[in-house]
């Protein structure tokens, strides 16, 4: 159950940096299952061109998807908070505003509750007003930076192409730069988990290496 104080609603971010860190591995997968089909030993200049305009055209749309999906999520657990306050605030008892909790409550805190919980649980939660139905700048942001996230990742995989003159060392730089995004978003999630950042990172580059080629076999 997360009914958030309305303060810090409007003026937190919505997303974690679990969340963003994914969206960042998402990008950089997406990207590197791009450049993974290139053929440096053949490539023209219109192949690497082309490359890079699918690389960020791809990104740019999930990106815009993404952001859209994250919109229509929040408009949902909106709504969802709305209807759980209403029923809360119109109770015909405070059995029944104990049952409505508990259905929202984790199975593992519900088993444990006792009375005297659903009673300060229900003396907070009825102080609350109810959410508006309309999202707020906070959420129209997140959905932005989740854009930001997907859109922008794609840059150090294809910037390589744009620098480098050889075929081959572009896409060894881009390969390695794309392997580095990983291990950082890997360790910051590791990081955020509270274990060992190295070994995340590590974990995530692996993973994410073998993803893109999994990617690249499945045509793309």
């Amino acid at each position: 159950m997360a009914l958030q104080n309305p303060k810090q609603s409007s003026d937190q971010s919505g997303l974690d940096p679990v969340e963003r860190a994914s969206e960042v591995v998402f990008g950089t997968l997406m990207a590197m299952s791009f450049t993974g089909t290139l053929s440096v030993a053949t490539a023209g200049e219109q192949d690497i061109h082309t490359m890079m305009l699918a690389a960020i055209g791809c990104n740019l749309a999930w990106g815009l998807t993404d952001a859209v999906m994250y919109l229509l999520a929040e408009i949902t657990e909106r709504e969802r908070k709305i209807s759980f306050l209403h029923r809360l605030h119109h109770a015909a008892s405070a059995e029944e505003a104990d049952r409505l909790i508990a259905d929202e409550m984790p199975e593992r805190l519900r088993s444990h509750a006792n009375p005297a919980v659903f009673e300060a649980f229900r003396q907070s939660l009825v102080e609350l007003p109810e959410p508006r139905a309309l999202l707020e700048r906070r959420q129209y942001l997140d959905g932005l930076l989740v854009f930001l996230l997907v859109a922008l990742s794609t840059f150090p995989i294809v910037l390589p192409f744009l620098l480098v003159d050889e075929a081959v060392q572009a896409l060894r730089l881009s390969n390695a730069l794309g392997v580095l995004t990983l291990f950082v978003s890997g360790y910051l999630l590791g990081r955020r988990a509270g274990g060992k950042g190295w070994h995340f990172g590590l974990a995530m580059a692996a993973i994410g290496s073998v993803l893109v080629g999994i990617i690249i076999l499945l045509g793309g």
